[in-house]
């Protein structure tokens, strides 16, 4: 049977290799020789070197997007990791109705990134109305109301990982520390947290993923105002590409740092947690 499924592998691969080259790796290798050319469609593309990637680090609406998607990653991440453990702390204590709560903290997850992020503008402004503000109103109100939009969004689905993970503990052993005197801080930092370690790696990718990845929020909410200022970098990469002529050579070595600084970040935090799941 082995010998069967070895021999017919190739066969089976094959086609989603095919797709897979087609639909990715090929588009990625063209936006990089894109990404040193100047040009307003493929056809007509000409290489000017560095040249683009120099403009795209001398834009200061590109360095402040970088800026603003970091503290926004930051505190995206930390937020919604923190309140999705608590909650999926809470929702396995087995007290009635607990599925219910998951389904309803659950669903946010399923609405597209632009509905929320309208729904959330007209809910956000109509708060701030009584104050005389609106989130374009300074750069602080935009990213707070990314903040409450993404918790809203996200904390669901991590809190369903967490859980998961948290009901993979074995009760033994709680109990077992329980009636060696550990308080509940004692049991959450030595059982529980070192426990759940592939569930705090899975979630802590992607909300980091998530947060420098944001643009359909960001676009419904702020749109960048006030004067770019809530603009994040794939809402930058998007208008610098679509709405500056000329600039396309630009957006694209803008698209490639972007892809290289989120592959690098991922890839650290990843063997970062990895490495204390080994130490656990």
């Amino acid at each position: 049977m082995e010998k069967s499924i070895k021999k017919y592998f190739p066969i089976f691969v094959l086609p989603t290799m095919i797709a897979f080259t087609i639909g990715f790796i090929a588009p990625f290798i063209l936006g990089i020789y894109l990404s040193f050319c100047k040009f307003t469609t493929v056809i007509d593309a000409k290489f000017v070197g560095l040249s683009n990637y120099v403009k795209a680090f001398q834009d200061p609406t590109f360095l402040h997007a970088a800026w603003y998607t970091a503290a926004f990653t930051v505190a995206s991440v930390l937020l919604i990791n923190v309140l999705a453990f608590v909650v999926a702390k809470l929702l396995t204590k087995g007290f009635a109705g607990t599925n219910i709560f998951r389904t309803v903290f659950f669903m946010p997850n399923l609405i597209g990134g632009l509905i929320l992020g309208y729904i959330w503008q007209l809910l956000l402004n109509g708060v701030l109305a009584y104050f005389g503000k609106t989130l374009t109103y300074t750069s602080a109100y935009g990213f707070w109301g990314l903040i409450i939009l993404m918790l809203w969004q996200q904390v669901g689905y991590m809190m369903i990982i967490y859980i998961a993970g948290i009901q993979n503990i074995p009760g033994d052993l709680v109990e077992a520390a329980a009636i060696d005197g550990a308080s509940k801080w004692q049991v959450l930092r030595y059982i529980t947290i070192p426990m759940i370690m592939p569930s705090i790696t899975i979630c802590t990718f992607l909300t980091l993923t998530n947060g420098f990845k944001l643009f359909d929020q960001n676009l419904a909410l702020t749109n960048g105002a006030p004067s770019k200022m809530s603009e994040m970098l794939a809402l930058n990469i998007y208008y610098t590409f679509y709405g500056r002529t000329g600039y396309e050579g630009v957006g694209q070595a803008k698209a490639v740092i972007f892809f290289i600084l989120v592959a690098i970040i991922a890839m650290v935090q990843n063997r970062l947690t990895r490495s204390k799941e080994v130490q656990q």
